[in-house]
């Protein structure tokens, strides 16, 4: 599976709508936009690195070049990317059960939508369309979105003490030392890889050793190598 990397899954669903339903989702999404308190469920769901919708028009896809043929499509369609911690299943029910009503004004005018409640026919529409990822890159696979959050704060810390660390005397420093300490416990722990391990990563671990085995036995069987001797 390459949708996981590290503890991170990267997730991409594109769903048809009828193009001129389409703006109904451009309106809702320029809304959603302009009012962050719609979206406060969604936002507060710390396993979320990042999640963004797309409309694609029906006259939208690239055409690369005058020999490619023309497509007729009957649809425009919503694409929609997202990178998150935790499971399929986790992310998914956090979804539903953060924005229940976000959910179903999002993808509302969406071919064969089911609704986020019940679970299972909304299990089944982001199954069936959602594509799987050929490629994923993730720069810190064993950091979660509030590792990152944490490094951000804890750097913000360090520069701001830095600034005043010459300042005082060794007592002071002491002081100020240990309660910046006190103020960033939580943010100061080790990134271990989970139960939630990197699948991909599993697999080119798995491919390394079998490279690793077939170097072997060309050398053992290379005229004057190791087998040879």
């Amino acid at each position: 599976m390459f949708n996981i990397a590290g503890k991170a899954y990267a997730m991409n669903v594109i769903t048809p709508v009828r193009w001129y339903f389409a703006w109904f989702n451009k309106l809702i999404f320029w809304i959603a936009l302009k009012l962050p308190s719609t979206l406060k469920g969604l936002i507060t769901l710390s396993l979320i690195h990042y999640a963004r919708w797309v409309i694609i028009g029906r006259n939208q896809f690239p055409h690369l070049s005058p020999e490619q043929p023309r497509e007729k499509l009957s649809y425009s369609y919503m694409l929609f990317c997202s990178n998150f911690n935790g499971s399929w299943d986790q992310y998914v029910d956090s979804f539903t059960f953060s924005i229940p009503g976000g959910l179903d004004m999002f993808w509302k005018w969406n071919i064969r939508y089911s609704k986020s409640v019940a679970l299972t026919p909304f299990h089944r529409y982001i199954q069936y369309n959602q594509i799987e990822t050929q490629h994923y890159y993730n720069a810190y696979p064993l950091a979660t979105s509030n590792d990152v959050k944490s490094a951000k704060a804890l750097k913000a810390a360090l520069l701001a003490f830095g600034q005043t660390a010459d300042q005082g005397s060794d007592a002071e420093f002491l002081t100020r030392y240990n309660s910046l300490l006190r103020g960033l416990q939580h943010d100061l722990g080790d990134m271990y890889p989970t139960p939630i391990v990197s699948m991909s990563a599993y697999q080119i671990e798995r491919r390394h050793q079998r490279h690793e085995r077939q170097l072997q036995a060309i050398r053992m069987a290379a005229p004057g190598g190791e087998g040879g001797r």
